[in-house]
């Protein structure tokens, strides 16, 4: 397999294997040099998604206050307030700050725990660079890696086949389709 381009215009898809190896300069047999991996690392970027912009504290700790239940809550102690019932006032007040420390303790940990996670189960990939098998982080991969599937790999970014043999992929994360498709190296018709 290769890693298709950044090139958006491109329908990598529809090419023969042959001309999008040609067109990103790679030999399938030997793959990228570690030079022109590195090369291109720099000008295309780490191959990951981006990531959403993280909220902060303080965000984190406001939006405790925006659930509606709260939002009444808050009303039904500034009524108790103005009626003159202090005891309920204070009450409803310590259950809402009660309510707001908790779930912003939990919030704040369950994003520490997802951001380890993810430093945990860091994806890798078998490449082709320079004639040599190597294992190299999922983030590394350039436009042109010859990327190396065997059973139960995760596919690792897009790809275009150059040589398959029973390929089959689950990709109901992405289509929700429960059954495992079949891949070939065929040029697709463009629809």
């Amino acid at each position: 397999m290769i890693v298709s381009g950044h090139n958006a215009g491109i329908a990598w898809h529809a090419e023969a294997a042959d001309a999008v190896a040609a067109r990103l300069q790679v030999d399938p047999a030997l793959g990228l040099s570690a030079q022109e991996a590195a090369r291109r690392l720099l000008h295309y970027g780490p191959n990951r998604l981006p990531e959403a912009r993280r909220r902060s504290l303080a965000r984190m700790l406001v939006d405790q206050f925006s659930d509606f239940m709260i939002l009444v809550l808050i009303a039904a102690a500034v009524i108790s307030g103005l009626i003159g019932e202090p005891q309920d006032t204070v009450a409803i007040i310590v259950i809402v700050l009660l309510n707001a420390v908790i779930g912003f303790v939990q919030e704040y940990r369950a994003e520490q725990a997802m951001s380890a996670l993810k430093k945990m189960a860091a994806p890798t990939a078998r490449v082709r660079r320079a004639g040599e098998l190597l294992v190299i982080p999922a983030e590394a991969l350039v436009p042109g890696d010859v990327v190396l599937l065997d059973a139960g790999s995760i596919v690792p970014c897009d790809l275009r086949m150059f040589e398959v043999a029973q390929l089959q992929v689950a990709e109901a994360v992405l289509t929700g389709e429960s059954q495992a498709i079949d891949k070939s190296s065929a040029a697709l018709g463009v629809e």
